[in-house]
């Protein structure tokens, strides 16, 4: 490996959010995008792992419905790889609100945050945006991010699942994040070497 990749390596962390079973009870939720989701997910999570880069669950709560504690939902669904570094809970859309996440990054040297998980345009969006703000390098992996259709409040367009991906892509490029596929984040931490 060489100094830059073992740099990359040390100094980045993969940021898994809200992949829990709070999701499945919700009436919005849909498995059609399921399979690419997981995929993608598990090849990245697998891939830092490989690379020995830290990851980090994130888990919503929430003061109703599946999302409380009480629910017994908040926990990450049956295929989502265990062991991570760390694991948080948030009560806000973005992961560093009074979770101790940025601490725990910063006391790693963590400089590099992969996004993944559950809703790409909410909580995954708003990670990002409020992980760049405060200083991280942010990689945006929508491939690795699932969302749903959504209804337009005033104009009732139904907007799909990819429409919103795009647009999460099209605000955050360039501004808050890099928009990467997982070979493209994987191959910027360099080779697994045995």
């Amino acid at each position: 490996m060489s100094a830059h990749e073992i740099e990359n390596v040390s100094r980045s962390a993969l940021i898994v959010i809200d992949v829990q079973e709070s999701f499945r009870q919700m009436p919005y939720w849909s498995e059609s995008d399921l399979p690419a989701f997981k995929a993608a997910l598990l090849a990245l999570d697998d891939g830092c792992r490989a690379r020995g880069v830290p990851v980090v669950h994130i888990f919503h709560v929430g003061q109703a419905g599946p999302f409380t504690e009480e629910s017994g939902a908040v926990h990450g669904l049956d295929w989502l790889p265990g062991s991570p570094a760390a694991s948080f809970f948030k009560h806000t859309h973005n992961a560093f609100s009074d979770t101790g996440l940025d601490l725990w990054l910063r006391r790693r040297g963590v400089e590099r945050l992969i996004i993944a998980g559950i809703r790409t345009e909410q909580c995954c969006e708003t990670t990002t945006r409020v992980g760049s703000d405060i200083g991280y390098q942010v990689d945006f992996v929508s491939e690795a991010t699932l969302t749903f259709p959504m209804t337009h409040p005033v104009s009732g367009r139904v907007y799909s699942a990819q429409e919103i991906k795009a647009h999460a892509e099209l605000v955050l490029a360039g501004r808050f994040a890099r928009i990467a596929s997982v070979d493209d984040c994987l191959a910027s931490l360099g080779a697994v070497h045995a």
